[in-house]
């Protein structure tokens, strides 16, 4: 059995609102082995960064963790102090952000900025803080590190500017490294290399990966594992070849069937009807059943638990033919 750097138990991540509880992160339980790269996948708005920046500590006011466990290592990161998640947040587990535009300080040179993430963590000069800063530079194929060292974020181009945040990422040798759809607004071909690399970096260091998108496509070419969430649940997970192979969730079958493939003809694509329903009026039952042409009567009214098919396949649903005894 693979031994997990990072498992989930039950977390419940809720914002506290005005209007209400939005239930963003719902009862949601995934392992991540070390080693491996493990992805989240599902439309904006299900949940996946939320449950990234619950694992960092990211959450902001009015939201917050109300429930379960989030065991690095098989340490509680949520029954640590501030200052105790400050020292993992950086040196065990880092961030890839979606945007590195948004996420680097325009007015202070990258070079700074990496370099601070090591002063920060780790008992070292300025001098080999730079030294390493370089060497992490030249890792991701950054070229001229001396002179990116010294630019600051305008003067890059997309794709070097989330090198640079790999970087950053990757300089204090952490355990777990979060990647937050890290390829959003860049080009097919500097997608391809930001990807090639991160899996690289895994494959080189040992390091492990969770990999946030909504791409089935970079999720195939990317992941050991898979899971699927849909408004705060999984819906379904399991091994990348098996899911991609067997999708049993309705959901995970309209998110595969609107993939275009070249070597199809088609006249019209396939598409989920209707929205993702806001999550502080879900339906009573199944938050899916609204959108779901196979949805029963039971669906409408009953929640239904993830359904273990084995081999660490398993989906929410009462469509498998057993009866709602079977998810009981």
């Amino acid at each position: 059995m693979e031994e997990k750097l990072l498992e989930i138990n039950h977390l419940k991540s809720y914002f506290f609102t005005r209007k209400g509880v939005s239930p963003a992160v719902d009862d949601v339980s995934l392992a991540v082995p070390k080693g491996k790269i493990v992805g989240i996948v599902g439309e904006s708005g299900c949940g996946k960064s939320m449950t990234a920046k619950s694992i960092m500590d990211l959450l902001k006011y009015p939201g917050r963790i109300v429930e379960g466990e989030i065991l690095l290592d098989g340490k509680d990161l949520t029954k640590l102090s501030a200052r105790e998640r400050r020292r993992v947040r950086g040196e065990d587990v880092s961030m890839i952000f979606q945007e590195p535009m948004t996420s680097l300080n325009p007015v202070v040179k990258v070079g700074k900025q990496v370099r601070e993430a090591i002063l920060t963590h780790q008992k070292v000069d300025r001098a080999e803080a730079k030294r390493r800063v370089l060497e992490v530079f030249r890792q991701v194929g950054i070229s001229e590190p001396e002179k990116r060292y010294e630019c600051y974020p305008h003067e890059l181009s997309g794709g070097l500017r989330q090198r640079v945040m790999i970087a950053m990422a990757m300089v204090c040798r952490p355990k777990l490294m979060i990647a937050d759809e890290p390829t959003t607004a860049l080009d097919v071909t500097i997608e391809a290399q930001i990807l090639k690399l991160i899996k690289t970096l895994c494959e080189t260091t040992g390091m492990s990966c969770l990999l946030i998108s909504h791409n089935l496509g970079v999720i195939a070419q990317m992941c050991d594992y898979v899971y699927v969430m849909y408004a705060g649940k999984i819906v379904e997970q399991g091994d990348v070849f098996t899911l991609f192979d067997h999708p049993r969730h309705p959901y995970t079958q309209g998110l595969l069937a609107s993939i275009i493939h070249l070597d199809e003809q088609r006249e019209r694509l396939s598409t989920i009807p209707g929205m993702v329903p806001n999550l502080m009026h879900l339906p009573e039952g199944c938050a899916f059943c609204n959108r779901c042409g196979q949805a029963m009567d039971c669906c409408r009214t009953k929640k239904p638990e993830l359904y273990d098919l084995g081999g660490g396949h398993a989906f929410r649903c009462f469509l498998p033919g057993e009866s709602e005894a079977s998810h009981a």
